[in-house]
């Protein structure tokens, strides 16, 4: 049966929360569920950023002290059960290195180099992979964005946009496309000025990137943390792979200190950390890789998304160009059907 989110959390008429009072909101809940992981052990409150250590998707890279100039990352392994699903922390963290005043930006460039915004210095230390503290520190106010960073992130591969870095000021709510140029041989980057900011509002503290295909993601969309809000927002993508303030759709309310956000590299699922409210993790499960197959973005791929992609692909719609060549021919047909032969959910 063809079921919308909306329809699908009709039908279960009431979706399960804990007692921090978070949940999915009512347009996405028939697709995702949340679960809270609890505190990682041995990481100080308040939490930061969020993410994966580079080249193991086993160990969390979690800020703890945040905003506080003896903040630090550290590192925790993780529990994964059937279908690579997080369960849990494993032992106790390890201090990674120091990262004064960090927040809940917490990025990975694509050559493993950590970036880290921070509060409320304004600035964005860069990190290399097995350093003790910041290699190089930069000031934000020299590139043109003022005020108080929240957050900042890459553009993940096959996405609009792809390999930009977005920043995001949590006390203006804006968003910024910021150029980086490699600084020699050194895995270090010189950012660029930026561009003039879209405001978004809710004090942006993690931002994720969602790819089309996902239930109830048509499009390619970013989800953002808001701080200000208690909320995780969702929004469509430019070109550019900015957000669309126009788009903006409660994703998850009811939150205490909504802070960095990471999608797991093994199943796609979308996990942050809260900045009080318990200084938690939680995990919101539904996502997937890639499954562009699920034309209509609901819940499951099935025969009309078949139908679906074939009146496009009749009517030479560019949305049938699946493989992304720019060309509309028996070759997308070929790759959507081998997508949807596999189910991809």
């Amino acid at each position: 049966m063809r079921t919308s989110c909306m329809v699908a959390a009709l039908a279960a008429g009431v979706i399960a929360s804990t007692v921090w009072g978070q949940q999915i909101a009512p347009f996405y809940q028939g697709c995702y569920t949340i679960r809270d992981l609890g505190a990682p052990p041995g990481v100080p409150a308040n939490l930061g950023g969020i993410n994966f250590l580079p080249g193991n998707p086993n160990v969390m890279l979690i800020g703890g002290a945040a905003n506080g100039g003896t903040a630090e990352l550290f590192t925790i392994a993780i529990t994964r059960g059937a279908g690579n699903v997080i369960t849990g922390f494993s032992g106790s963290a390890a201090v990674y290195c120091s990262a004064p005043n960090l927040d809940g930006g917490l990025a990975i460039a694509p050559n493993n180099t950590i970036f880290v915004a921070t509060y409320p210095t304004n600035l964005m230390h860069q990190i290399l992979p097995g350093s003790s503290a910041p290699n190089v520190t930069t000031s934000l106010n020299t590139i043109g964005i003022s005020g108080t960073t929240g957050t900042c992130q890459f553009v993940p591969p096959g996405f609009p946009g792809a390999g930009r870095f977005k920043v995001a000021t949590y006390g203006g709510g804006e968003w910024f496309d910021v150029p980086l140029t490699p600084d020699g041989t050194s895995g270090l980057f010189t950012l660029g000025t930026a561009s003039p900011g879209i405001f978004i509002g809710g004090g942006p503290e993690g931002i994720v990137f969602v790819g089309a295909g996902n239930p109830a993601f048509p499009v390619a969309s970013t989800l953002v943390s808001e701080y200000g809000f208690g909320q995780v927002a969702s929004y469509q993508l430019d070109s550019n792979g900015d957000p669309i303030p126009s788009t903006r759709r409660a994703f998850v309310t009811g939150l205490g200190g909504a802070e960095g956000g990471v999608r797991d590299p093994l199943t796609g699922n979308f996990l942050f950390s809260t900045f009080g409210g318990g200084n938690r993790v939680l995990v919101v499960e539904g996502f997937n890789l890639d499954c562009r197959a699920n034309i209509n973005g609901d819940c499951a791929v099935d025969f009309f998304d078949y139908l679906d992609f074939v009146a496009s692909f009749s009517a030479n719609d560019p949305s049938a160009d699946y493989n992304r060549d720019e060309v509309i021919d028996f070759f997308d047909y070929l790759d959507f059907v081998a997508d949807f032969s596999s189910g991809c959910v």
